[in-house]
């Protein structure tokens, strides 16, 4: 006799909080409608498998009407063989059975259904919490699979099952709007409801705190029953030991999983899961900086992925390889974890961890970063240290060898960027850019290490990553803060301090902050020339050698070109190139050149400006270093525009506008554009000294120069350039407005400036119309946006604008694959390609580039799309 099913065999009761989620209820759905043999559904703890699960068989069967038999695993111990979950399973779904028959037969019998013509039904089997009995779970899904022809089965899981034809479906994180939305809810239950645009405000930032985790939200929620938002919000630091998190008491004690009543609860399921290498590791991994989730909405975002370490990095800081310093450490304690590392275990028990849901993989198209999100790094620090103790202080270790391979690889990129492979080192940069925040942080935190800090900001200035990461001020600061760390190092760093005041001298007048860059200029000189007598008339030596570093007259040319409009800058800066090039720094030798092609092109004569840009723009060209090319094609554009030959500059500064959007320099589009406005008001004035110009050149280059300056007033703010304070560059830009004013008038100008404002530079717009890809005509007809956003449909192959006409729509990917008989990854590539036509992020602004024509259709499949149907 097997007993009657017992509550583990109801499924979870369908609730009225169960948020977001539509895309995967509709693959679920759709799966299942398709009699698909195995879906898994697998995420973190806590992540919403359950539910999901539930709330997608209640709807399939109200539907389809099928039997649905529902287990949960959770009790059972870990590692339980094929037999005992065949057990679990058959008294959580078999009524009475007086039969004798083994509980294999039974529950091929009870899963076995036939319609009155003898046909195979289908049912359905949910298997909830598979994950710590992979091994018999498996085996008792393959045995049942194929003995019950009609059998689909749903299982959730914080890793794969393994079967050979699963259907994985990730259950992800819930988008931000989502996650306020059910933390609004369950706040409500506590007595306070959300309200208020501030109170709202910190709501979300509690949610991102918890990474729009539901269940931790709900945890979150819950404290609102004893301490105000703003003290919930003051608990989640990310710190490693100010963080509350892990001490908050747990949630319900009655109607909830054991293992879902506090966050530690929740992540220690799966750690006790793993073996002692796989802890090792992602305890070891909570030395790297804290990853998150990108929004389920933007999984096909165009944008790069900055987050997570790379494999290497992983490799060089977690395994236990011979390291330098490695035959000093003490042998380890009496009960210690004993487990060590080697460098070529760690891609496998990576991609263990990842399996288990506690390691996030972040995939790009040429590579994999991992990370650990907020909570889960601080439960790793937590054990990280706890396991430290009596040894070797094993955290503090880690971190130096953390921020030591980050100094190491910002030295390299800076060192090699001048070449082909500018691109990739800029772009390794760019995503490792937490982890050499953390690097920094740490260097300055730790006694004696600051200089590693130092080293690190002075890489990145050298790297110029500033103009492609910004802000500028951000870099400045850590560069600041580490400097003044240093002076406490006894030896002092003195020429690693002189490079990185020169470095910041520069960055600030890029900013315009010159009263800054002065005074740090003077205490760099100080510093460099102690004869009192030489320093205090040195500004007056330009045109001489009185043996300063390359750097430090790097940050003196640059200060006599944007601060003082001073032509010597272009002597000054070549003699810095000339510097470094015998110490064959060819990379700082190139920025110095840029920069002095720069001076000669503004300030310098018709001879000085095109020998010196012009040798500069075949260095740059065959270098093979893009984004040095494209400044250099500014440089020499400017020259041509001052000297001649605006209509040539023009062409230059398209070809420069070309390499810039590649290289993603917010800086460089940004001066771009603004170099072109100078050339456009140059032919005006040079069309109207060789008489009778030509009106309709003359009124259309005037428009583009409003529609410009007011697109990058725009990017302006955004960027924080102040335009007037930049020597030669703002007296050209003053120049370029007073042209196209006189030859429009106020309120034409001012008609097309604003026209201009409205420009997106999310969707590099301004520069689009710079580069003639988007046309002025769209700007300037009446229907403006409509035209401009069809000018991106009509990029769009039918296929593509089908699919996105169902997607403004709000059908989901699975749900288009379904009513067009393509496969979900098929759609998957097609939504990706239109969201980069359309130059956009997200499939929510598909909407705003849909032709008049084709908006009844969109109104059509809004009603029809699936979801609503079911719902009628």
């Amino acid at each position: 006799m097997v007993a009657r099913r017992d509550l583990a065999g109801r499924p979870l009761q369908v609730t009225s909080d169960f948020v977001g989620r539509e895309g995967e209820l509709d693959e679920v759905v759709a799966l299942l409608g398709r009699s698909t043999r195995l879906i898994t559904l697998i995420g973190t703890g806590g992540i919403g498998k359950t539910r999901l699960a539930a709330h997608a068989v209640a709807r399939y069967q109200a539907a389809r009407n099928v039997s649905v038999h529902w287990v949960r695993l959770a009790r059972l111990a870990t590692g339980s063989d094929a037999d005992t979950v065949a057990s679990e399973i058959a008294q959580s779904v078999l009524e009475l059975d007086f039969s004798g028959r083994s509980v294999w037969d039974a529950l091929v019998d009870t899963f076995t259904e036939k319609d009155a013509v003898g046909r195979y039904r289908q049912s359905v089997l949910v298997m909830d919490n598979c994950e710590h009995v992979l091994v018999g779970a498996g085996d008792v899904i393959t045995r049942l699979l194929e003995a019950v022809p009609g059998l689909s089965i749903l299982a959730t899981s914080r890793e794969l099952i393994g079967w050979v034809d699963e259907h994985v479906i990730e259950v992800p994180p819930l988008s931000r709007q989502q996650a306020l939305t059910l933390f609004r809810q369950r706040s409500e239950l506590t007595g306070h409801q959300v309200t208020g645009a501030d109170q709202i405000a910190t709501a979300g930032l509690i949610c991102r705190h918890m990474h729009d985790h539901p269940l931790y939200i709900r945890l979150a929620a819950a404290r609102l029953a004893h301490q105000p938002l703003a003290a919930i919000l003051g608990e989640l630091s990310g710190d490693d030991t100010a963080d509350k998190r892990m001490r908050w008491s747990h949630g319900p004690k009655v109607g909830a999983d054991p293992r879902h009543r506090g966050v530690s609860d929740v992540i220690a399921w799966s750690y006790d899961l793993c073996t002692d290498k796989e802890r090792l590791l992602f305890e070891r991994m909570s030395v790297f900086s804290a990853g998150y989730d990108p929004e389920p909405e933007d999984a096909h975002s165009c944008a790069v992925r900055t987050v997570g370490a790379e494999l290497d990095a992983i490799e060089s800081v977690c395994a236990d390889d011979r390291q330098p310093g490695d035959d000093d450490r003490p042998s380890l304690p009496s009960g210690a974890v004993t487990a060590r590392l080697a460098r070529d275990e760690i891609e496998v028990l990576l991609s263990r961890l990842v399996d288990r849901s506690l390691v996030t993989a972040h995939f790009t198209p040429t590579t994999v970063r991992y990370s650990l999100l907020e909570s889960l790094r601080i439960f790793a620090r937590q054990k990280l240290e706890q396991h430290s103790t009596g040894r070797a202080d094993e955290a503090a270790r880690l971190a130096e060898r953390h921020r030591h391979y980050y100094r190491d690889k910002v030295a390299d990129a800076a060192a090699n960027w001048f070449g082909p492979a500018e691109q990739e080192l800029l772009h390794w940069a760019l995503t490792a850019w937490d982890n050499i925040l953390t690097a920094i942080d740490t260097s300055i935190r730790t006694p004696g290490e600051a200089a590693v800090g130092l080293e690190i900001c002075a890489g990145l200035l050298a790297l110029r990553l500033p103009f492609f990461r910004g802000p500028f001020r951000e870099t400045r600061r850590w560069t600041e803060r580490s400097l003044q760390a240093t002076r406490m190092v006894d030896p002092r760093p003195t020429e690693l301090q002189i490079r990185a005041m020169a470095l910041i001298v520069w960055l600030a007048v890029c900013q315009g902050e010159h009263e800054d860059a002065e005074r740090i200029l003077e205490d760099c000189v100080a510093a460099c020339l102690p004869d009192i007598d030489r320093r205090t008339d040195w500004r007056q030596t330009a045109d001489t050698d009185i043996g300063l570093p390359a750097v430090v007259e790097l940050a003196w040319g640059t200060d006599l070109l944007l601060a003082r409009r001073d032509v010597r800058a272009v002597d000054v800066l070549s003699r810095a190139r000339d510097k470094w090039l015998r110490v064959d720094n060819r990379g700082a030798a190139a920025t110095a050149d840029m920069w002095a092609a720069l001076a000669a092109a503004a300030l310098g004569s018709t001879r000085q400006a095109h020998q010196v840009t012009r040798r500069h723009l075949d260095e740059a060209s065959a270098s093979g270093a893009l984004w040095l090319k494209s400044w250099a094609q500014l440089a020499w554009a400017l020259t041509l525009t001052r000297h001649g030959n605006p209509t040539d500059a023009l062409d230059f500064e398209r070809q420069a506008l070309g390499n810039q959007l590649p290289a993603r320099d917010p800086w460089g589009l940004f001066w771009a554009v603004q170099f072109r406005t100078w050339s456009l008001a140059q032919r005006i004035i040079d069309a109207e000294a060789a008489g009778a110009p030509d009106h309709d050149m003359v009124t259309a280059s005037a428009t583009e120069i409003a529609l410009l300056a007011g697109g990058t007033a725009t990017q302006q703010a955004k960027l924080g350039i102040h335009l007037e304070v930049l020597g030669p560059f703002a007296d050209e830009a003053a120049r370029a407005l007073a042209v196209a004013r006189r030859i429009l008038g106020p309120k034409t100008f001012e008609d097309a400036y604003t026209r201009g404002s409205r420009l997106r530079p999310e969707r590099n717009e301004v520069q689009q119309l710079a580069m003639g890809t988007l046309p002025m005509d769209a700007l300037t007809a009446p229907l403006q946006e409509d035209t401009a956003a069809s000018s991106y449909w009509t990029e769009l192959t039918t296929a593509e604008q089908e699919v996105a006409t169902l997607a403004a729509a709000r059908w989901t990917n699975a749900a288009i694959a379904a009513r067009r008989g393509n496969s979900v990854r098929t759609i998957d590539a097609q939504m990706a390609a239109i969201l980069k036509k359309l130059t956009i992020t997200s499939r929510e602004d598909i909407i705003g580039f849909v032709p008049k024509d084709v908006i009844d259709e969109v109104r059509a499949e809004t009603v029809f799309r699936p979801h609503r149907q079911r719902n009628s």
